[in-house]
């Protein structure tokens, strides 16, 4: 009798090493283990993780390349809406997980799966965002999540792996590590309080440059096409700036939000080529969109990334926001310069063909072609009126 397939999240730690032997020894499963790279793994961590897989006894293993997929159905929207969560975090690595569920989804549909599992905790985000796209997308596939039910310890984990023959060094790093196209997430001991700073050594890439430069970033139609002189796809872009912005130490900072479950959260994160990207881009929107498109997209930006954040990506609501942000960015085309210091980036300037501030209306602060001083005085009496009428009734002194 063939045994009932389960597509597993693997990754190749504690966690899903643990669910990998839980689900053939106890539930008599064949293990699927699938590892989803939306940008974090190198071609050596991919190969890595299948060997750690084929070592545990996996009936098969996958790799889902989602990067490009990634980009194109959420990153490209996040920068579109210069999005950063609580005016920090730019939802590095959160925003990948919903994008991997339903690519989880897919291959578990693909093979007949009749079950689908992940290794997350009952303490955490992710375990909220796997769930409800699973639910969503494929109601008749039942989740599994054996560290979430069993609420075993590390070392009881560790004890459950050498009964069944699996000998490995699980010493529990001193940092947790996520690496994503969009940043890196840190998470140790000092994000578990309030008041302590992460270390030089926690974050992965150590300040190597010191001397200051510039690079340019070239921007159409709001999407990165380009830096100094080399055309690049907005994937090649994104992870070419990072290897830059690494070598500056850039785009380090510490979250603190609240959680999908409602407890405050604390993390750190590198995230240089996000950081730069997103302030450069809002930089070139405030050259080339009105007042009120920048007012707009300000809210619907936020809301975008909240809804990100809290698993509502398909929330239908989300679709009209796209739509709108994608047509803000007919005129988002042109160079932004960017100068890059240890540990800090500045933006020097842009040039793009849309820049409102060459109209020959005139120059703020110098003078006035279009307009002449009574049209000034006028047109501030009569923007006055609605404060005058509110004054004479209620009077403000």
């Amino acid at each position: 009798m063939t045994p009932t397939k389960v597509v597993l999240a693997f990754s190749g730690g504690l966690d899903t090493s643990f669910c990998t032997q839980y689900l053939i020894h106890e539930k008599k499963l064949e293990v699927c283990s699938a590892v989803v790279n939306t940008g974090g793994f190198s071609e050596y961590e991919l190969q890595r993780i299948e060997k750690q897989a084929k070592i545990l006894g996996v009936a098969q293993h996958e790799t889902l390349e989602q990067t490009e997929e990634f980009y194109q159905s959420i990153v490209k929207y996040l920068i579109y809406g210069n999005v950063l969560r609580n005016n920090t975090y730019p939802l590095s690595v959160s925003a990948e997980r919903t994008h991997q569920a339903v690519a989880l989804v897919k291959y578990a549909k693909s093979i007949g799966a009749k079950y689908i599992a992940h290794g997350s905790t009952g303490a955490g985000n992710d375990q909220i965002r796997f769930d409800l796209v699973f639910q969503l997308l494929a109601p008749e596939i039942e989740i599994l999540t054996p560290v979430r039910d069993l609420k075993l310890s590390r070392q009881e984990e560790i004890e459950y792996l050498k009964k069944h023959g699996v000998e490995k060094s699980w010493e529990k790093a001193k940092y947790s590590i996520n690496q994503g196209l969009w940043g890196t997430s840190i998470g140790g001991d000092e994000t578990l309080s309030s008041h302590l700073a992460l270390p030089e050594q926690a974050y992965p890439h150590p300040l190597s440059r010191t001397e200051s430069s510039t690079v340019t970033l070239h921007f159409k139609k709001g999407e990165l096409c380009g830096i100094d002189d080399k055309e690049l796809s907005p994937v090649a872009g994104i992870k070419e700036l990072e290897k830059i912005a690494r070598e500056y130490a850039v785009g380090r900072d510490i979250h603190v939000g609240d959680t999908i479950i409602g407890i405050k959260g604390r993390v750190g994160f590198e995230a240089g080529a996000s950081q730069i990207i997103l302030k450069a881009h809002h930089t070139l929107e405030k050259h080339t969109l009105t007042k009120w498109q920048l007012h707009w997209k300000e809210q619907l930006g936020n809301w975008y990334g909240m809804f990100i954040h809290e698993a509502q990506y398909f929330e239908p609501v989300m679709r009209n926001i796209e739509v709108f942000m994608e047509d803000s960015q007919k005129h988002v085309t042109g160079k932004v310069v960017v100068r890059l210091h240890p540990y800090r980036f500045v933006v020097e300037g842009v040039h793009s063909p849309h820049d409102l501030m060459q109209s020959e209306f005139g120059q703020y602060g110098e003078m006035n072609n279009q307009w002449t001083a009574e049209d000034a005085k006028g047109f501030t009496k009569i923007l006055a009126n609605p404060l005058q009428i509110f004054n004479q009734v209620n009077s403000l002194l």
